[in-house]
């Protein structure tokens, strides 16, 4: 009797182990890792049961908590991970952040709304049938690089006024002016008038000299 109950101990006590990560397979329809238990055992092809919508690689050395079916050591599935030196902290309650080993992260906060922070890194949008940004406020796009649009369909812009703080310039393949240059081109610019005549007659100057 005492066996059994010896027997029905150690499988309680297995059932649960906090774990390290030390090798991942990535490769197949579920992620299988290797993990080390207890300093010794370092068992092969755990399956690890992520949420569906999710899925990550988490470094070596991430903590882990291992499942044992019944206490069996044989049988694990690893059902949570951590990376400690990557885990954003101070979070406040309800808010939530996808995020990864070298900081880039998509952060929902409590009241600053949606945070995307890239690092210096591109940030891609594939195959997108189309994009449409619904703003109720003010829309505020900080870029530090070039911003860039392409729309082989075209661009259509619904509002009351198109407003920039630099220059603007079209038909860049052919037009080598901006705007603001051809607005200066423009107001300098000047129309020839020959045969001038007196009395009542009506002149009517040439074409400019000018022509952009």
């Amino acid at each position: 009797m005492s066996s059994v109950l010896d027997d029905l101990r150690r499988r309680v006590r297995s059932i649960f182990w906090r774990a390290r990560v030390k090798f991942v397979d990535d490769s197949g329809p579920a992620q299988k890792m290797q993990v080390l238990l207890n300093g010794l055992a370092t068992p092969d092809n755990r399956l690890r049961a992520a949420e569906f919508g999710f899925t990550s690689n988490p470094p070596i050395d991430s903590d882990a908590i291992a499942l044992h079916v019944a206490g069996d050591l044989s049988a694990g599935v690893v059902i949570g991970t951590n990376h400690q030196p990557s885990r954003p902290k101070g979070l406040r309650p309800g808010e939530t952040m996808l995020y990864s080993e070298d900081g880039k992260s998509v952060y929902l906060t409590a009241s600053g709304g949606i945070v995307v922070e890239a690092k210096g890194q591109d940030v891609a949008v594939n195959d997108a049938a189309n994009v449409t940004w619904n703003c109720s406020g003010d829309f505020t796009l900080n870029v530090g690089g070039k911003f860039k649009v392409v729309a082989p369909g075209g661009t259509t812009l619904t509002t009351p006024t198109v407003q920039s703080s630099g220059d603007m310039q079209d038909n860049v393949g052919t037009n080598p002016h901006t705007m603001a240059q051809m607005r200066t081109i423009y107001n300098g610019h000047k129309h020839p008038v020959e045969n001038v005549q007196g009395g009542s007659s009506t002149i009517v100057s040439d074409v400019p000299n000018s022509t952009e």
